[in-house]
């Protein structure tokens, strides 16, 4: 019976590094005191896994010591290793909740930086150089790409920017074709406020032109669409070829020079109501899915709708334009409205 002089002080150290497993965990809320409970509680554990296995085994006369003390020791070593692991398992939990916290953190610092810049583009759109203001359009457009859940914030600051009131004396001259006007001075429209509608005129291009390239293209049918307004502004020489968008609003709107809107897919309502095209206008291949509406519009120069497919409904009520037109494909159920006699040609797909 001498191994009960092992046994039983193993497994009262034993029960001991139970209760301290159990303060540790249900007890004590300081982490210090739970990692020295633990400590404790482990090398108790050991210590009573060596005297209890260790006794334990001494109690078969066919054990030999060496290998009753052997066991022991590794049974006591199996508690300290689930030990070592736990404690392994808590720094690499404390270092992902530090990174998860300064990735936070970094998040918080970039969002607060691009907030930044984003109010101080906007603020230097109104500035008096037109070169800051182009800068200030850049400066956008790159945040938009830096973020793309920026894209539709920064397409409505150009939209509005292009819907601010704006003229020029070519658009007089040459509204269909103002790159080939040849202004003179004169007291409307002196010379210098004539350079000033040139250095505006290049900046609402350069609008223009950012705004396609944050569009993505028609064919990407994972892409966001996003939306433009574009209510009254005066725009020229637009160009959204080859490009997918949500909504285009364009009520009002007065467009000069060429404008290319071919093989352009446009998901919601493309709406020109009211609008005035004074140039040719090129929609070759568009498909307007969500509606096409041209109600009261003043159509002065070429259209091109060859391959243009339009679903949901056509709203044509306004004289077809002069020239070569093409008939206007309308895919399925379409709710079409025309005057008759007003020179519109529609065919059903197929």
């Amino acid at each position: 019976m001498g191994f009960l002089w092992l046994l039983v002080p193993g497994v009262a150290l034993g029960l001991a590094a139970v209760v301290l497993a159990a303060m540790t965990f249900f007890g004590s809320r300081i982490a210090v005191a739970r990692y020295r409970l633990l400590l404790i509680g482990s090398v108790l554990g050991a210590a009573g896994a060596l005297l209890a296995v260790t006794g334990w085994l001494l109690g078969d006369p066919g054990t030999p010591r060496g290998d009753a003390l052997k066991t022991g020791g590794l049974a006591g070593g199996a508690i300290l290793a689930v030990y070592a692991l736990w404690i392994n398992d808590r720094r690499r939990r404390t270092e992902e909740a530090r990174h998860e916290v300064e990735r936070g953190r970094a998040q918080q610092d970039r969002e607060r930086t691009e907030n930044e810049q984003f109010a101080k583009a906007v603020e230097l759109l109104g500035h008096g150089a037109d070169q800051v203001r182009v800068g200030a359009l850049h400066a956008l457009t790159g945040l938009a790409r830096s973020r793309p859940a920026n894209t539709q914030t920064v397409l409505d600051v150009l939209c509005a920017y292009l819907r601010r009131p704006f003229t020029h004396p070519g658009y007089d001259t040459r509204p269909d074709n103002p790159d080939e006007a040849e202004p003179a001075p004169d007291s409307t429209w002196p010379a210098e406020r004539i350079a000033e509608a040139d250095r505006e005129q290049q900046v609402r291009l350069t609008a223009q032109r950012l705004i396609a390239a944050l569009l993505p293209g028609a064919a990407d049918e994972q892409a966001v669409p996003y939306d433009l307004d574009l209510t009254a502004a005066n725009l020229e020489y637009l160009d959204l070829t080859g490009r997918r968008l949500g909504r285009l609003i364009a009520r009002r709107a007065r467009l000069h020079g060429v404008n290319r809107l071919g093989d352009v897919r446009i998901q919601g309502p493309a709406l020109f109501s009211g609008a005035t095209f004074h140039g040719r206008t090129e929609l070759s291949g568009a498909r307007f899915d969500g509606g096409l509406s041209v109600l009261k519009a003043e159509l002065k120069g070429p259209w091109r709708v060859s391959d243009a497919q339009v679903r949901e409904f056509a709203d044509l009520r306004t004289p077809a334009p002069e020239g070569p037109l093409g008939a206007l494909t309308l895919v399925g159920d379409v709710e079409l409205k025309v005057d008759e006699g007003s020179g519109w040609a529609t065919s059903p797909l197929g």
